[in-house]
């Protein structure tokens, strides 16, 4: 592999306000990473952490994509970030902002085509960088059949492919599998040791990437560096206060005050249910594949279903026929219980009103869901549509804002949120009917993708009171700390199947737990 040496990075007095915002997302920067240096960024969910590696990469400034306004200094080898982009390689949190191309190969090679690349060696990077990610498919297979943790790895290809000199890197694994996210950091490991290129990397899950660099930057929300060294060092000095403000300190996780699931009978069924992916556009496009079969799935009220299993396998796809949002290919999903009590038809045959009263979702791609331009009037909508005075839901949005944190956002338009705020409003909007309104079933995918300790335990805590009054939650995750606290039944959804999987036992839990 050749190497591509890295680069240095220089901020001094940087700070960063976008458009439209009072307040800064950082200010007061100084710092500077030497060429080759692994740095990883801490600080709690909107800290700034997603807005420093975007200017890193050049996207903001005067011409470029994010507006906003700029002070200080930020140089990238001695020049402005914008200057430098064809050498920095950006993996951002989400994927679908970053796939260009219709077919997989097509997109890992577009960075190395913009930057010029010799035509003969543009493809063997695209098929080494796909093969060292563990993308599943070939170079022809669809971009828009992809699950998110596929989109994930085809975008850090994309990014190795490019043989960059400053690697930045924002929850590259959040959406992967554990032995994806195992494969994708031992991949990192071995290329930047072989490159030497600069690494910049965002990671709430500390303990899991503490290895892979030598040195922890904590940035604080509207300020500047607040700790700075080696790993060691930062936790044994720092760790306590860091903990505090929301950061995953290794041995610190989050301890949610949770009731028992008090179980019940089944409000919805997957019976015999099978899904399918969508036709593929183009001469060279094989036929649709079955992505699971003969599906049964009870889903109990008063009690947590957690569906696991890799990249691919079908999660979301299973999640979106539970939520009556998809028609299986064969099969049926059914309501049961107070569900059937309301219209006893297959979940896909409801009107849109009856199944949103009835039945709250959160995407997997979080600006699917948002109708509104604020994220008060978001968290506004739902309340009134079912029937709420406005003082119920002045107070209960404000409650809502407050324990998730978005008090200082509440009238700032949705999309302008980071990574990890976009997520907290997603499962907020899914909330914000109220406890005596909420729907009988939450159907989640990922939902505490980004969270930093504090807002992770507030959206589990807030899942568990709803679990706690009868309402039934299914959830897509990879989060494993999520599946010990509080999954009641794991699914795994895997070859072309979705079984239950045994419960773990109190030792077991235990165990893994130290």
């Amino acid at each position: 592999m050749e190497r591509a040496q890295g680069a240095r990075v220089e901020l001094a007095g940087w700070g960063w306000r976008h458009s439209g915002r009072t307040s800064y997302a950082l200010r007061g920067v100084d710092l500077v990473i030497e060429p080759g240096e692994r740095v990883l960024l801490l600080g709690a969910s909107g800290a700034g952490k997603s807005t420093l590696l975007h200017s890193l990469a050049g996207l903001t400034g005067a011409d470029s994509a994010i507006s906003g306004d700029q002070e200080g200094v930020l140089r990238v080898d001695g020049e402005a970030a914008d200057r430098r982009r064809g050498r920095v390689g950006l993996v951002s949190q989400d994927p679908e902002t970053q796939l260009v191309m219709a077919r997989a190969g097509d997109d890992v090679a577009f960075g190395p085509e913009n930057l010029g690349v010799e035509p003969a060696l543009i493809w063997p990077r695209v098929e080494r960088a796909m093969a060292d990610v563990g993308f599943p498919y070939g170079p022809r297979h669809s971009t828009g059949a992809l699950s998110g943790g596929e989109k994930q790895r085809l975008v850090i290809a994309g990014a190795l492919a490019m043989r960059p000199r400053l690697l930045l890197l924002d929850e590259p694994t959040a959406n992967l599998d554990p032995a994806g996210a195992a494969l994708v950091r031992s991949v990192l490991a071995r290329v930047l040791a072989a490159t030497e290129a600069t690494l910049v990397l965002v990671e709430h899950r500390v303990a899991e990437v503490v290895d892979l660099v030598e040195r922890v930057v904590v940035v604080e929300p509207g300020g500047g560096v607040v700790a700075d060294g080696p790993p060691d060092a930062v936790f044994a000095e720092h760790g306590r206060s860091l903990a505090e403000q929301g950061v995953w300190v290794p041995g610190a996780e989050p301890e949610p005050r949770l009731d028992p699931a008090p179980g019940g009978a089944s409000v919805l069924a997957a019976v015999g249910a099978a899904a399918r992916t969508p036709a593929e556009l183009g001469v060279r496009s094989g036929p649709p594949r079955t992505v699971f079969s003969d599906v049964h799935l009870e889903v109990p009220a008063g009690t947590a279903t957690a569906l696991t299993g890799p990249n691919g396998a079908g999660k979301s796809t299973l999640l979106t026929l539970l939520a009556g949002l998809a028609k299986p290919y064969r099969g049926s999903v059914l309501p049961r219980g107070p569900l059937a009590e309301a219209d006893r038809r297959p979940l896909r045959r409801w009107p849109a009103g009856r199944l949103a009263r009835h039945v709250g979702t959160v995407f997997q791609h979080a600006e699917d869901q948002f109708v509104t331009t604020t994220v008060r009037d978001e968290l506004r909508f739902a309340p009134r549509r079912a029937g709420a005075g406005e003082a119920e839901t002045a107070a209960w949005v404000d409650e809502l804002l407050g324990r998730l944190r978005l008090t200082a956002l509440a009238d700032v338009h949705p999309y302008t949120l980071s990574g990890g705020e976009k997520r907290r409003l997603s499962v907020a909007t899914a909330l914000s009917s109220g406890p005596s309104r909420a729907p009988d079933v939450l159907v989640l995918d990922e939902p505490t993708f980004g969270q930093d300790t504090r807002t992770w335990t507030e959206l589990v805590e807030l899942l568990g009171v709803l679990r706690g009054q009868g309402r039934a939650v299914v959830m897509a995750t990879h989060d494993e700390l999520l599946l010990r606290r509080f999954a009641d039944t794991r699914v795994r959804v895997a070859d072309g199947r979705a079984e239950a999987e045994p419960r773990p036992s109190a030792a077991a839990v235990a165990e893994e737990d130290r």
